[in-house]
């Protein structure tokens, strides 16, 4: 790692930090053509790249190493994983595996990383707040309260840790002789293994200095929604604690409960107590943050991609609020920033990559989400010379052992920042939905979701939460299944929409697919009608906790947007109270529009 990313990491001046921006966003190219050399002599002697002829400058790399998903580089991981400790992968000690979410196909994967990559992504993390200090006044002077979940960890047969980015960071010294000046939350609560008890602290201290938070949120979208939903099961428990003085038995973790009694305990406070239990007994829960953290400025949590389908719901409980997505970052590494922080989040939030975190390519695709066949795979693009409207995949070279790695998420640049292009995430490349020939991609399942917002809106009634499965062996043709969570503002209770009202919904969505899709059902009769389930409130919290229990993070949870696990589907299927199909087909013509 540089002298300059180790002295900016010491020192976190803001000043400087938006400084460090400037200059590496202005000399776009120089600064990945530095990356790359820098990454190709460091590891000039690991066995991979000797694989591949030993690569020493960017032609030779391009034209000798392959472009590869995680499959191809299983073996080598594995080989890691097992206690095989020679220079492999990466000439820097592999210290542990960060594990991603595993929600887009089922299963985890084991992603490398080095403790020297950890400046690295501290740098980019302390990126966001400087810049959101120049938009929103005050910040800087407050307390954070975001949720922060941690996960138990595991071990590999040869010793190595195994757990998410989130609850290995949290434990670097970087985020803890910080986190006392920043978080409402003590390390305690944020280090707590179990989930109830973390959230139940953090909520409870969070309440306590509820005049110092300046801002409220989680990493993404879906815990803000799970710490809403335990609020609301359980407030009236926080204000007994807070109006008695004395904490809950439920905390059990000594160190925790200790922590807690020893900074909030044992002075009753009716007067908190009576405020949060007013705000919540309402049962209407329109801009419950606000109400209960006044001087919060703006909500943190990522809702780009597929989690824009997330806004109405936050929209309502912010009452208001700016939903920041701050920053991109996935368990390859910490890659952009989001340099216009209080924009629109979904329509218009985009991410700055920062230069010399990795070295970056695109591969372009066409309109239905394939690799373009104009561009072969060994053709992708640099940084510095993407075209601005054209959707990517992106590719990184890490100095952890990633080399021209596919991140399978799809990007389009919708400007230039200095010399450095600003790119919109539009979700995940293969979590797909097909029956036939056609293929569904996440945007364009989150485009039919939007269009059923826009039908129900006038009902006072939202999607709160979705998903999907293809539907092919006990109908034919198979069809697609949608999962539906709502939300009445009416009555959060219950949902009133006529028959009609949903079936509206479901040929709007068909009508939304893509072109090969509306063909398939139209012209070629392939695929069946499109088919609605609506679900009773909490079936998504199911389909979480089973994620749960097969390794998930909650902090990294994700709702999938396609089932392909059966015991998900399963799930869902219980706590189905209804079912609607489009009423006719999709428009389509022999033109292909």
């Amino acid at each position: 790692m540089g002298r300059r990313e180790n002295d900016l990491v010491s020192n976190a001046n803001p000043t400087a930090l938006l400084n460090f921006i400037e200059e590496v966003t202005s000399k776009c190219g120089k600064e990945q053509d530095n990356v790359l050399a820098e990454i190709l002599s460091q590891n000039a002697e690991v066995e991979y790249l000797k694989r591949h002829g030993c690569p020493k400058d960017k032609d030779t790399f391009k034209s000798k190493v392959p472009i590869v998903s995680y499959e191809d580089l299983k073996p080598d991981i594995l080989r890691i994983a097992n206690g095989d400790t020679s220079p492999i992968l990466c000439a820097h000690r592999i210290t542990e595996f960060f594990h991603s979410s595993g929600t887009s196909g089922g299963v985890q994967k084991l992603i490398p990383t080095t403790a020297e990559s950890m400046v690295k992504r501290h740098l980019l993390y302390s990126l966001p707040l400087p810049v959101i200090s120049k938009n929103i006044e005050g910040v800087d002077k407050g307390k954070s309260l975001m949720f922060l979940i941690s996960r138990i960890q595991s071990t590999t047969p040869g010793g190595l840790l195994v757990r998410p980015v989130s609850t290995a960071y949290y434990r670097t010294h970087y985020f803890m002789d910080s986190a006392r000046d920043i978080y409402s939350s003590p390390i305690e609560s944020i280090h707590c293994f179990d989930h109830f008890q973390s959230i139940y602290t953090q909520l409870l201290c969070g309440f306590y200095q509820r005049h110092d938070v300046v801002r409220v949120g989680t990493a993404f979208a879906p815990t803000l929604i799970t710490v809403i939903h335990f609020l609301k099961e359980h407030y009236k428990e926080i204000c007994r604690d807070i109006a008695t003085g004395i904490l809950s038995s439920m905390i059990k973790d000594q160190g925790l409960r200790a922590r807690i009694t020893d900074s909030f305990m044992g002075r009753p406070n009716t007067e908190l107590a009576e405020l949060i239990y007013s705000a919540c007994i309402v049962g209407n829960w329109e801009g419950i943050i606000p109400k209960i953290w006044a001087n919060a400025k703006y909500v943190e949590t990522r809702v780009t991609g597929s989690m824009a389908q997330y806004i109405p719901a936050l929209e309502y409980y912010s009452g208001g609020l700016p939903l920041v997505s701050n920053r991109y970052a996935a368990s390859e590494g910490a890659f952009g920033v989001n340099l216009d922080p209080i924009c629109k989040p979904y329509d218009e939030a985009t991410f700055t990559l920062i230069p010399n975190m990795a070295y970056f390519e695109f591969m372009p695709l066409d309109s239905s989400g394939t690799e373009s066949g104009s561009i072969t795979c060994h053709q992708p693009v640099d940084l510095a010379n993407i075209e601005i409207g054209k959707e990517y995949e992106l590719l990184v070279t890490t100095y952890t052992g990633l080399y021209r790695y596919r991140v399978e998420d799809v990007v389009c640049p919708m400007s230039i920042y200095n010399s450095t292009p600003q790119f919109k995430f539009m979700g995940r490349k293969h979590m797909v939905l097909s029956i036939d020939v056609e293929e569904t991609t996440e945007s364009g399942l989150l485009k039919a979701i939007e269009n059923v917002s826009i039908i129900l809106k006038p009902f006072d009634t939202m999607v709160l939460e979705y998903t999907s499965y293809a539907h092919i062996k006990t109908t034919i043709p198979g069809h697609y299944v949608i999962y539906l969570e709502l939300l009445s503002k009416k009555d959060p209770r219950k949902i009133e929409l006529t028959e009609e009202v949903l079936e509206q919904c479901c040929l709007a969505m068909e009508n939304s697919l893509n072109t090969l899709y509306r063909r398939c059902r139209g012209l070629f009769k392939s695929i069946g009608p499109l088919e609605i389930r609506v679900v009773k409130n909490g079936s998504f919290e199911k389909l979480r906790e089973y994620a749960i229990s097969k390794g998930t993070s909650l902090s990294q949870y994700k709702v999938p947007r396609c089932l392909k696990l059966l015991p998900m589907v399963q799930l869902m299927d219980l706590g189905v109270i209804s079912t609607h199909f489009s009423p006719s087909f999709p428009s389509w013509d022999s033109s292909g529009v």
